[in-house]
């Protein structure tokens, strides 16, 4: 009898969609990305929660947050020391932190999903909370490649589920990919716009597709170029160099390959591959599969297609 009560509690609330903005925001995730996002919310004034499974993840993500802060004080309090300690305390105190996501989602509007990109782990995050947060929260995921479709057919709340895809770093990247799933309803869909726009970002609006707007063109783009150089038709340094200067981008494919992380760029194309096999610009690079195989991932591994001190 409760489990009905719910269901049908959930239901009336689902029919009449909030109109109320978006105060309460949970982060699950504190890494780099989660960090990011619970940062750029709190300084709009939302009461963020982050969560992650260790308290020393969750104090070393604090201590990355204060940085930042105080870089972004330092810059706009340049004349006002004191001022800029007061904008740092008072964005630190918006935020706090939770092992327990379970407990922290009961008093949320939106959960903000910010973790490790395996379809598994995230569906069966999502299950669980979806059993205890309240009927109007929202639930959204970052990620950068995976259907968000998928990751909602794991809930109850396929018509309060989108995607929510920042750019790294969070606090200084503009952009954010607003997906709307086959499931997500109108409603959710402009309470996500609004509150995108809220956090001082411009969205964008996407549909569930693969990569989305951005990496469905930068994925391809970098693996175009990984081919060109297997065919012997450039080097790498050319490539990087031609691109730079002929098309002005700020960085070459096979530089933007090493700072993303080539087991990264791997797992997504991949996972496009595995559903779109017959999509040529999916197939996989024979020389990322042997670098990746190799442990030469990029920068964050000390070598990938260029090699860093």
């Amino acid at each position: 009898m409760a489990f009905f009560t719910h269901q049908i509690t959930r239901t009336l609330c689902s029919s009449a969609v909030r109109n109320a903005a978006i105060k309460h925001v949970t982060v699950i995730g504190g890494g780099l990305m989660g960090s990011g996002i619970a940062q750029v919310a709190a300084v709009t004034g939302h009461s963020v929660v982050l969560v992650d499974t260790s308290e020393d993840i969750l104090k070393n993500s604090a201590k990355n947050i204060q940085g930042s802060l105080k870089r972004v004080a330092k810059k706009k309090f340049a004349d006002k020391p004191e001022a800029g300690e007061e904008f740092v305390q008072k964005v630190m105190n918006n935020i706090s932190t939770s092992t327990d996501a379970a407990s922290v989602v009961q008093k949320t509007d939106l959960v903000v999903e910010a973790i490790v990109e395996n379809l598994k782990v995230k569906q069966a995050l999502f299950s669980t909370l979806d059993k205890v947060a309240p009927a109007h929260t929202i639930f959204v995921s970052n990620t950068s490649s995976l259907p968000i479709a998928d990751i909602a057919s794991s809930t109850a709340r396929l018509d309060r589920f989108g995607g929510l895809h920042f750019f790294n770093p969070v606090p200084m990247m503009k952009l954010v990919e607003v997906i709307k799933a086959a499931g997500t309803s109108q409603q959710t869909f402009d309470a996500l716009l609004d509150f995108t726009k809220a956090l001082g970002k411009h969205p964008v609006s996407c549909k569930d597709t693969p990569g989305f707007i951005v990496n469905r063109l930068l994925v391809p783009y970098m693996l175009e170029a990984v081919r060109l150089y297997e065919r012997g038709h450039g080097s790498k340094e050319d490539i990087d160099v031609a691109m730079k200067l002929g098309a002005g981008y700020p960085m070459g494919p096979f530089e933007l390959l090493d700072y993303v992380g080539l087991d990264t760029s791997k797992f997504i194309i991949d996972g496009w591959y595995e559903k779109e096999p017959e999509n040529p610009l999916f197939a996989p690079s024979p020389l990322l599969n042997k670098l990746v195989a190799e442990g030469k991932l990029g920068k964050k591994t000390g070598e990938g297609f260029y090699k860093y001190k």
